[in-house]
């Protein structure tokens, strides 16, 4: 692995990470982490792929490692993310957003088409309607008590390291479909993915708001690479449904994993990996080597259309 920092145009750096190394048939592919406002934490789902291609991960602007200094806006991200595929040497590469982080590889699709070889979506993006089914899955998921703690946790302005770390663990529990595991690996997110960048949360959700996907579906179908997918988890408290119908605008395949919280490949992790490979190997193959795409009415009865969702 190799580790590096990018300067961008107005002095703001980036930290980032490669893995794999450069095979000339194949596209490389960029990673998109979630949040906003967490560090990059895809390394696991980088190491399921890196042995086919040239894998690229940052912490984006705000968090971890890179630069925190400044206002943020989509327009802003976007721009950062075409600055750094210059830097890395790449006219065009496959995206792999997970979360929020498909939000931003949607918009800079919109902004880029040109670069964007191939998308593959992870849990996301949601269009509404969604939030309340995900409102009403996270109250059945948390006790009582824990709903509680929660509540009152928030409500502090100022919270302690301990405090902040029980405040995420019972935000995050709820993201994972075994109900066994989930709290320990709530845990292991709130134990690491600190410290948080609210400003930078409420920021970009509120331009998110001002400048919704919803209204941009259409644009988004247009510019579609061919063999374009979304992978969700049929655990996760944010409905799958909301990714089907996203999937039927688009004319997009969806697969959603059984067993599968919003972090598929913790709980499902054989399925998981075997779909994001076979994906990452269709989508990185160049012209000229990649196979002619199936057609749109067979996409839509793929598997996805018969797996459960929650």
């Amino acid at each position: 692995m190799t580790a590096a920092m990018i300067e961008l145009d107005d002095g703001a750096h980036l930290r980032t990470w490669t893995t794999g190394s450069v095979v000339p048939q194949r596209y490389p592919v960029v990673m998109v982490h979630g949040g906003p406002g967490v560090p990059d934490y895809l390394a696991p789902v980088a190491g399921i792929i890196d042995d086919l291609c040239l894998v690229h991960r940052y912490d984006q602007r705000g968090t971890g490692g890179s630069s925190w200094e400044g206002e943020h806006t989509i327009v802003r991200h976007v721009h950062d993310l075409s600055l750094s595929l210059d830097a890395w040497g790449h006219d065009r590469v496959v995206l792999v957003g997970h979360s929020f982080g498909t939000n931003m590889a949607s918009y800079f699709l919109l902004a880029h088409p040109e670069r964007v070889a191939g998308l593959i979506q992870i849990a996301g993006p949601f269009l509404d309607p969604w939030r309340e089914a995900d409102r009403a899955a996270q109250r059945a998921r948390r006790t009582g008590e824990q709903q509680a703690r929660l509540e009152e946790l928030d409500a502090i302005e100022s919270r302690t390291d301990t405090e902040e770390i029980e405040y995420l663990t019972v935000s995050w529990l709820t993201d994972h479909a075994d109900r066994t595991r989930a709290r320990d690996w709530a845990l292991a997110s709130a134990c690491t993915l600190r410290p948080i960048n609210y400003a930078m949360n409420a920021q970009l959700n509120a331009a998110k708001k001002a400048d919704p996907l919803e209204s941009h579906v259409d644009e988004l179908r247009e510019h579609l690479p061919p063999g374009a997918v979304i992978i969700g988890g049929a655990g996760d408290s944010r409905p799958a449904g909301a990714l089907r119908r996203l999937g039927t605008r688009l004319n997009c395949e969806v697969i959603i994993v059984p067993n599968a919280g919003h972090n598929p490949w913790l709980e499902a992790p054989d399925q998981f990996g075997a779909t994001l490979r076979a994906a990452v190997e269709r989508q990185t193959r160049r012209a000229g080597n990649r196979p002619r795409p199936r057609p749109p009415l067979e996409r839509r009865g793929s598997r996805s259309e018969t797996t459960p969702s929650p």
